[in-house]
């Protein structure tokens, strides 16, 4: 059986009173991205901390490309590679200068460092501004870079910490392409993220909330554990989405009923159809209200996981 890049047991990290990471325990299979979940203050950036040797566990044990994290530092260290929510480049270096620094510190000399810095500058769609500023290239561009530079000594293993924060819309789907294409090429990603349609992207999703590892499994998983039955996105007018609320979370066969924008999604047992959430609009004297059927989001998921968690603390 293959050896997981990454397994965690009961990992936990606490300072002082507070309790950052909360015992969590996963594994990480060879070639996967592996999507880490949450709001700001889960605990996802210090789970990935410690996984990269930079902070010390509080409790609990991980192991890194078969090295322990605390064990090991060193090792762990030499066979990853890290992109940090904050950009750590330096501005007034090109491109290309950039790339050479970053390499002199993985040891890569020579004809090998040429090789290294020629594919990094192709993957990462930099080749015609290697002469380039740092500081004059836009934020998606800088990102490339710094994943650029993480990659450069062919790390198994890379952590991606809030990679795409920040940037258009354009810049995101070029750096998933990116990330899709290292997989595809054997590199295991573990990518933290508070943007829900960029978790689509991956093999499987661990969501995280308040320290604790909530759920993990496939997007498609999830979506079917945590939002069964058939999901509906109501056009409410008028400003008449609040009423509609109340009086669709009162009848029998609504399985949940929420906000979403300005609209609002409506999640009916399986059995019912498109015909009998017409005649229940009718019945509560929203005919008018047009609806789409529409696929579970891991936006639902999430809202749904919290209800959840909420409805648990609560009966304790």
């Amino acid at each position: 059986m293959n050896r997981p890049a990454i397994s965690v047991d009961g990992l936990t990290r606490r300072f002082g009173r507070f309790v950052a990471v909360d015992g969590v325990s996963f594994e990480v299979s060879k070639g996967e991205i592996f999507g880490y979940l949450g709001a700001n203050g889960a605990g996802k950036s210090t789970t990935i901390r410690m996984l990269c040797g930079l902070l010390r566990p509080s409790a609990g044990r991980a192991v890194v490309n078969g090295h322990d994290v605390v064990k090991h530092t060193w090792e762990v260290k030499r066979s990853i590679g890290y992109m940090s929510q904050k950009f750590s480049l330096y501005l007034d270096l090109t491109v290309q200068e950039n790339l050479q620094f970053f390499a002199g510190a993985y040891g890569l000399r020579g004809q090998l460092l040429s090789q290294r810095l020629e594919h990094a500058l192709e993957l990462a769609l930099l080749t015609d501004r290697r002469n380039v500023l740092t500081g004059a290239l836009p934020g998606g561009i800088r990102q490339r870079l710094a994943l650029a530079s993480a990659l450069l000594h062919q790390p198994p293993i890379v952590f991606l910490d809030e990679p795409t924060a920040g940037v258009s819309p354009d810049a995101r789907r070029a750096f998933w392409r990116t990330i899709r294409q290292l997989a595809h090429e054997g590199t295991t990603l573990f990518v933290t993220t508070h943007t829900l349609d960029e978790a689509e992207h991956c093999h499987r999703v661990g969501l995280m909330a308040e320290g604790r590892l909530v759920a993990l499994d496939t997007p498609a998983e999830l979506k079917r554990r945590h939002v069964p039955g058939a999901l509906f996105t109501l056009h409410p007018a008028g400003g008449r989405s609040k009423e509609l609320l109340a009086k669709l979370r009162q009848l029998e066969g609504v399985l949940e009923a929420q906000p979403f924008g300005h609209r609002l999604h409506l999640r009916i047992a399986a059995e019912r159809d498109e015909a009998w959430l017409a005649s229940l609009l009718e019945q509560v004297g929203f005919g008018e209200v047009g609806f789409d059927r529409t696929e579970p989001t891991l936006e639902d998921v999430f809202l749904q996981v919290a209800k959840e968690g909420a409805a648990a603390t609560e009966g304790r």
